[in-house]
């Protein structure tokens, strides 16, 4: 297949018209397997990727003070039912920049892929940035999805990220970030995936909010259904004056899945504030009754109610603590 043909079977994957996909004002990566198969950069971007034997290595550096307007879009895709894809990428956002991405993951035949991603993420004094990971994954359960992440954000910066499932089955999906909040910053982590069969979903992800007034939450909504199981370990340490954390768990579970929850607070400042919440329970019986009483059947209903959950985005703002 050649390089064109690839780069519009990963765009075909996650809904994008080859044909008219981007302007030229929007940056855009293509990575398929360990190739880079399609590069566009704009002023202020710059990046270097090398191929390796089982994926790639690139560096992104959003250059001090530039401002990129639209969402730089990056793919990074494995189309045959096989394969290993290990993805080592250092993101360093430099200060007073601002800057998102958005992800699109794409294994849409998986039967035995393995995507794994090791991330250093360095956001400069007050820099913006924001990270949105899509996955579409096939209907076979036959991805393995492995990301780590190292993450410092400093002085004034804000720094949100938001990993969600999108289309097929979860398959396996094992996630560990950790991350370091200076003084003043802002930090989200959010995650939503649906679960199904007999997927597996692990969480792990920590913040700790070590600089004066530096706020964060973690996010994970979850829905599980058939065998499926998760187990979501969500840490947020606060030790500096006037810190500010959440962390909020949810998850439905319908069938004989499984789910688990452990939600870790630790605060070693008098001034600083966190607070948690963790939800495992079944569809809330009075939301099915009132949309079987509207003519659903249990299954939409079900569904409905779970599309709900999955879709609901927390303003940050409302999850901190204002004392």
């Amino acid at each position: 297949m050649s390089t064109q043909n690839v780069v519009a079977e990963l765009l075909k994957s996650i809904g994008v018209n080859p044909d008219h996909p981007f302007g030229d004002d929007v940056a855009r990566i293509q990575v398929h397997q360990n190739h880079v198969v399609g590069i566009h950069l704009i002023p202020g971007l710059k990046v270097e990727a090398d191929e390796t034997k089982d994926g790639i290595a690139a560096h992104l550096l959003v250059e001090e003070g530039a401002v990129l307007k639209k969402p730089v879009h990056i793919c990074f895709g494995v189309l045959p039912e096989e394969g290993l894809q290990h993805i080592q990428l250092n993101i360093d956002i430099r200060q007073d920049s601002k800057a998102s991405i958005l992800a699109h993951c794409t294994f849409p035949n998986a039967k035995q892929v393995e995507h794994v991603m090791d991330a250093q993420i360095t956001v400069g004094p007050r820099a913006h940035y924001a990270y949105f990971e899509r996955h579409v994954h096939g209907p076979y359960g036959g991805v393995q999805v492995i990301p780590n992440a190292k993450i410092v954000v400093h002085e004034g910066a804000e720094f949100s990220t938001e990993f969600e499932l999108i289309k097929g089955r979860a398959g396996t999906i094992k996630f560990d970030y950790e991350a370091e909040c200076r003084a003043r910053s802002i930090l989200e982590m959010t995650a939503r995936i649906n679960g199904r069969e007999n997927d597996i979903i692990v969480i792990q992800e920590t913040a700790h909010l070590i600089g004066e007034a530096a706020r964060g939450a973690l996010t994970s909504h979850i829905a599980l259904r058939d065998s499926a199981r998760a187990e979501v370990f969500n840490t947020l340490t606060a030790n500096a004056p006037r810190a500010r954390g959440h962390v909020d768990c949810k998850e439905i579970v319908v069938g004989q899945a499984v789910a688990k929850a452990v939600p870790i607070v630790e605060v070693m400042h008098p001034t600083a504030h966190v607070t948690h919440e963790a939800a495992i329970g079944s569809v809330d019986s009075k939301q099915l009754q009132t949309l079987l009483a509207r003519g659903l059947d249990e299954e939409e209903a079900t569904d409905l109610i779970i599309e709900g959950l999955l879709s609901k985005k927390t303003a940050f703002s409302s999850t901190l603590p204002l004392s």
